[in-house]
């Protein structure tokens, strides 16, 4: 259990504590005393017990839920577990603070975000009137870097971007300085430049202040990034425990090794396959001395003199282009906010061009609002371009009618970023793959769909038996190896996965993207792979676009790109990004 620490430096203290239903264990025998000022961090995977334990420490268990053990914090005299909610309700926000994962949702809709942070130092009597609640609320929202401050204190969440509004949550958390920060996974739903400046900005904030930091996830780079001790999670019991590089170089429990050999992307077997949490066994984790040498080196490549940037992917010349997008133009049209002035225009896409060879892996690569949803929609014939040109398999898709559209879509396929919404609730698996064999033209009998459904099962890793459930009776690892079958059942040319494994656990990331891999090969498909994930990409893909504001800013062969990046934007991506070795390399 965790090191005992003495009674006047404990901030926190959890003893023995257990977070049941009436019907089943959720939390087992969790213990944890952090000292004031200390950076935990609490990982582990989907169901493994995290969220459960935080909402526990705050009093806020679902009906239903029940907790015993013992949970004291600094500053108030017993047991958190026993206390009435009046007392709870003065802790939370004065001496312990929630950050959550989604700050839409946290948020009040109806209340401006000055308002919101306002209202907690008046509700906690930490400003003595409205008039300086709000002077210190701008103070909050300047401390959390944000822009304007003033300006940002009188706007409604919903126009605040994802990375505005998580810090305006983050203003919220702080705005009593409490001696504890719980942190729910605050920057998954983020892109990935946006999660590095609100990771830094928690990072400095919690120091400054002296605060306490529990930070829940399952990105174990952020961790090594963020936290000096970890304590990792496994089916609501704490497997191993201990400071950072202890437990990251030097795993001893067989979970915590799957875990780590899953999120090292740069680490592959000896048949070139991400390593995952059943065959971590061969896996090797670095030393904090092999993350710096590996680190520098990669650093001393993007500092050599690299060739000059190119605007397009170089198609391999000994295949000829499945896919050729030319001079690729869409404009929107808002709706008109003046009686007196033209509708403002959108310009998602801005003239881009790029060919895909056939087999070829494309990395399709950007942030939110770079363009990369607009031109999935136009090749998948879901949208029109204003301009230029898009040709797939052969189909052209500007100007085609429903008729023509109706083989491009049996030759182009579409994996999305969240299996659950993307599978009708009500339909089976077998109806569910069988659906894109029911088109006009096809003529298979029903047991020729059922046997095909039953080989597409085996191929992405399910029993054929998975056929007559439904999606709810999934993990989500299996909601994407079914949404994986359905694109592959009528035999695509193309597959385009829009973000398939971002939603997903790192151990089951790796079984997705060995499976996609594995696929591509076998079928000899073409892969569009579009993702915020540089790294990810980096393993899939043999060429990448960079996307940014509705152009390309760089293009070329994956490793090239990565290793010497021309563009400023992509550089930032790339440094941006956070690797389980780089983070290990700068972390000790």
């Amino acid at each position: 259990m965790t090191a005992r620490t003495s009674a006047d430096d404990l901030l926190l203290k959890v003893d023995h504590l257990n977070v049941r239903t009436p019907h089943r264990t959720l939390v087992s025998d969790f213990s944890l005393h952090m000292r004031r000022g200390e950076r935990i961090g609490l990982i582990g995977e989907s169901g493994s017990g995290k969220s459960m334990t935080t909402t526990a420490l705050l009093g806020l268990l679902p009906a239903g839920v029940t907790a015993d053990g013992s949970v004291e914090i600094d500053g108030y005299q017993g047991n958190l577990l026993e206390a009435p909610e009046k007392d709870l309700m003065k802790l939370r926000g004065n001496d312990m603070a929630m950050v959550f994962q989604e700050p839409l949702t946290a948020l009040n809709p109806l209340m401006r975000a000055g308002d919101q942070i306002a209202e907690i130092m008046l509700l906690h009597k930490l400003a003595s009137s409205k008039a300086e609640a709000n002077r210190r609320a701008i103070e909050m929202l300047d401390a959390v870097k944000l822009p304007s401050p003033a300006e940002t204190a009188k706007a409604y969440p919903h126009e605040l971007s994802g990375g505005q509004r998580q810090r305006v949550m983050l203003a919220m958390a702080l705005a009593n300085d409490p001696g504890l920060l719980l942190c729910d996974e605050p920057t998954t739903a983020l892109d990935v430049t946006v999660q590095r400046q609100v990771l830094d900005l928690i990072l400095e904030l919690v120091r400054e202040r002296g605060t306490g930091l529990l930070f829940i996830t399952h990105d174990l780079a952020v961790v090594a990034n963020m936290c000096t001790r970890v304590l990792v999670m496994n089916n609501g019991v704490i497997v191993e425990e201990g400071t950072t590089e202890e437990v990251f170089t030097r795993p001893q429990h067989p979970y915590t090794r799957g875990l780590l050999a899953a999120s090292d992307l740069d680490a592959t077997d000896r048949d070139g396959r991400l390593f995952t949490v059943a065959t971590a066994q061969d896996y090797v984790p670095p030393t904090a001395g092999e993350a710096q040498a590996a680190s520098a080196a990669q650093l001393a490549t993007a500092q050599g003199l690299a060739p000059a940037a190119t605007t397009e992917p170089a198609a391999s010349s000994a295949a000829a282009p499945v896919m050729r997008v030319t001079d690729l133009v869409r404009t929107y049209s808002r709706g008109k906010t003046s009686m007196f002035k033209p509708a403002p225009k959108v310009h998602a896409l801005k003239g881009i061009s790029f060919e895909v060879p056939e087999g070829g892996r494309l990395g399709v690569v950007g942030e939110s609002g770079s363009g990369k949803s607009t031109l999935l929609r136009i090749l998948a014939g879901l949208d029109q371009p204003t301009s230029g040109s898009a040709v797939v398999a052969g189909n052209e898709v500007a100007g085609a009618k429903e008729a023509q559209l109706r083989e491009l879509r049996q030759n182009l396929q579409i994996v999305f970023q969240d299996p659950m919404g993307s599978l009708d609730p009500r339909m089976t698996v077998e109806q569910i793959i069988s659906e894109p064999l029911l088109v006009r033209g096809r003529n298979e009998t029903a047991a020729d769909r059922k046997r095909m459904v039953a080989e597409m099962l085996v191929a992405v890793g399910l029993d054929p038996s998975a056929a007559t459930r439904y999606p709810h009776q999934f993990s989500g690892g299996q909601r994407q190896r079914i949404s994986i079958a359905r694109a592959l059942i009528c035999r695509p040319r193309v597959v385009v996965a829009d973000e398939p494994v971002s939603a997903l656990d790192v151990s089951v990331r790796a079984q997705v993207l060995n499976l996609l891999a594995d696929l591509v090969d076998e079928y000899g498909l073409t892969l569009v792979f579009v993702s915020h994930d540089l790294n990810v990409v980096r393993h899939l893909c043999d060429q990448v676009v960079v996307m940014q504001s509705g152009e390309i800013v760089e293009a070329g062969d994956t490793e090239t790109v990565y290793r010497t990046p021309q563009h400023p934007y992509t550089k930032r991506l790339i440094d941006s990004s956070l690797t389980l070795r780089q983070e290990l390399a700068t972390a000790f």
